[in-house]
């Protein structure tokens, strides 16, 4: 199998194989997404590397890369959803595996993965995998729309939702875990002991799987076709992000400034909003993800052929590392705390 497997001579023909440059995309964001999870668990809780006045150029762009990670992920669910439907042949099949998939995901994330992260808190967060899991309930319904339709739905809700960046939840009253639930990240504290914490607004997530949802019928085009789509739409949108950043007027809730060097003006300038992710944070992340996957496609990396492997387990992937990170700060942690390491606030 090469890093180029499609199905030829047909503008929108169903691919057959899977396409090896997804995967290495996915792979590779994986990669990096637990590279973000050793520094959560191994460095000073107090340090942000995206912190212009205590950050330095490697530290801040080795955080920074690592905001591919929840759009790439998201997107590429929406393709593969599209390509499931092109196999299944059956809108309604596929919302039932939507459905049954995200609330699955929706139940990992409250359980697995939130003990995973604490050990010993009663934490129940609501983190990648419940934006995962509700964008593919509510994508379970979209798929029943014209393609097209779908693409201006994610379009509105990515490029419009920062119109919204004003309300506040605590203005809700009893609903403000509804308004914290669609777009604004809030802790919630039912007792003293138990907490719920929602990272991951889903309004502008929904957005982004159903983008990519409906590039999937670009990704089912022949090589020639695709590769140009993937070339000319993943620098249009970077291009986009230069313009909307410049004008500083929309787009993401942190206006960029002019600071005392050419570096730390350029982390203010790239540094965007990510809970909920802002217009300006998607543009230029699934833009990147564009271009890596039209390198891939036009390339071949045998170097990074393992990635391949995390690449079709990312369920698995995700699960086991986030547990094999945490077990390994506890022993790192053991000589200076003792038992006490097992208690470390980590997160």
């Amino acid at each position: 199998m090469t890093l180029n497997d499609y199905t030829p001579n047909t503008k929108a023909k169903p691919i057959t194989k899977r396409l090896v440059s997804i995967d290495l995309l996915r792979g590779l964001v994986m990669v990096l997404m637990a590279l973000d999870h050793v520094r959560i668990f191994l460095s000073n809780p107090g340090f942000n590397p995206l912190d212009i006045n205590q950050s330095n150029l490697p530290l801040f762009f080795t955080r920074w890369v690592t905001h591919l990670c929840a759009p790439s992920f998201i997107f590429l669910a929406g393709i593969a959803a599209y390509l499931s439907l092109k196999r299944r042949n059956s809108p309604k099949e596929l919302s039932k595996f939507l459905v049954i998939r995200g609330l699955w995901l929706i139940i990992l994330d409250l359980t697995v993965i939130s003990l995973a992260l604490t050990f010993h808190t009663v934490l129940f967060g609501m983190a990648v995998l419940w934006a995962i899991g509700w964008s593919m309930i509510i994508l379970a319904a979209l798929i029943h729309l014209p393609i097209r339709s779908i693409a201006i739905i994610g379009i509105i809700l990515i490029a419009g939702h920062n119109l919204l960046d004003g309300i506040q939840a605590d203005n809700f009253g009893n609903l403000t875990w509804l308004w914290s639930f669609l777009h604004e990240r809030k802790m919630f504290m039912p007792s003293p002991a138990i907490y719920f914490y929602i990272g991951y607004p889903i309004i502008p997530w929904v957005g982004v799987m159903a983008i990519g949802y409906a590039f999937g019928k670009v990704v089912s085009f022949e090589k020639n076709q695709r590769i140009g789509w993937l070339r000319n739409l993943g620098f249009g949108l970077i291009l986009s992000f230069f313009i909307i950043r410049g004008i500083n007027l929309y787009g993401d809730p942190k206006p960029w400034s002019f600071q005392g060097n050419f570096t730390k003006t350029l982390f203010s300038f790239v540094d965007c909003h990510k809970y909920p992710p802002s217009l300006l944070y998607l543009l230029i992340t699934i833009g990147l993800a564009l271009l890596i996957l039209y390198g891939f496609e036009v390339k071949r990396f045998r170097f990074l052929k393992p990635l391949i492997m995390f690449g079709r387990v990312p369920l698995f992937f995700y699960i086991i590392h986030l547990w094999v990170i945490h077990f390994t700060a506890i022993v790192l942690s053991l000589p200076k705390y003792g038992i006490k390491a097992v208690m470390l606030p980590y997160l």
